[in-house]
């Protein structure tokens, strides 16, 4: 799994807009299920996901790339790109308006490509119980070396090899900008990753990217980031198994200018 690094921008509180979008999307392009894994996708809680090798060798070197700009920062956080030192504020926003009816205090979180943690300490500072993660070894000692002390969120882990001590675990996964980060043929393999983390009890994932507008076609997209169109985050979704709880958030952000973002909360029916 890649590291959320190469992220979008968003520095500002989003300005949510009267937009959404069905539950159910259109039949995915055969770019979107070229990483899918019938095992993954049929068995979201197995305790493998059948991630085809060379998906996983291809994957690391993407972490590569990501831990070389982590150690070419020399602790610089200002030459990182994608790390603003602050929460994500689409996810400020979630927490504040929907969060306490969906999560109980002091659940278990998971937060997937963490990054330099900023999102994973907000979470910590909420009252949660927080495990964060990132596949790059230089992001998460970044991470502990500006958090000492909370070094204990932090630990390496890659989301198409995941521990089997973190499966079936959490109440609520945080996905912000990993899906984004790596080209669509990983979404299936990524998405089986963070729905394999949920408690069977009932666990919700909560997913934020850059948004497409569908008039763009998947292939004409050169990224990172790789921006999806609101049905391809919840069909991708789907395929892991998850719903969304209502239809998506589709917003502009108060980025100068504006970014497309999407939001949504799954969960397994």
């Amino acid at each position: 799994m890649a590291s959320s690094t190469l992220v979008d921008t968003q520095t500002l509180v989003p300005k949510v807009q009267a937009v959404s979008i069905p539950p159910a999307p259109p039949a995915p392009s055969s770019a979107l299920v070229e990483s899918k894994s019938a095992s993954a996708a049929s068995h979201p809680d197995s305790a493998s996901l059948d991630v085809p090798h060379a998906l996983v060798h291809e994957a690391r070197e993407w972490v590569e790339r990501f831990n070389a700009i982590y150690e070419q920062a020399a602790g610089d956080v200002s030459r990182i790109p994608w790390a603003h030192r602050q929460p994500c504020p689409s996810l400020v926003a979630w927490l504040n308006a929907e969060a306490p009816s969906l999560i109980r205090c002091g659940g278990r979180v998971a937060v997937v490509g963490c990054g330099l943690g900023e999102d994973a300490l907000l979470l910590r500072q909420r009252g949660y119980d927080v495990v964060a993660f990132d596949a790059s070894s230089s992001a998460i000692e970044s991470a502990k070396r500006l958090h000492p002390a909370d070094a204990d969120l932090f630990m390496q882990a890659d989301l198409l090899d995941l521990p089997s001590r973190l499966k079936n675990r959490f109440d609520l996964v945080v996905e912000i900008h990993t899906l984004q980060a790596l080209p669509p043929r990983f979404r299936s393999a990524l998405a089986g990753g963070m729905a394999s983390l949920l408690s069977p009890r009932g666990g919700l994932l909560l997913a934020i990217c850059r948004g497409r507008d569908p008039d763009i076609a998947l292939d004409s997209v050169e990224g990172p980031p790789f921006a999806l169109t609101a049905a391809e985050l919840t069909w991708v979704m789907q395929d892991a198994g998850l719903h969304p709880v209502r239809p998506l958030d589709v917003y502009l952000d108060d980025n100068s200018p504006s970014v497309l973002r999407l939001r949504g909360a799954f969960r397994r029916h």
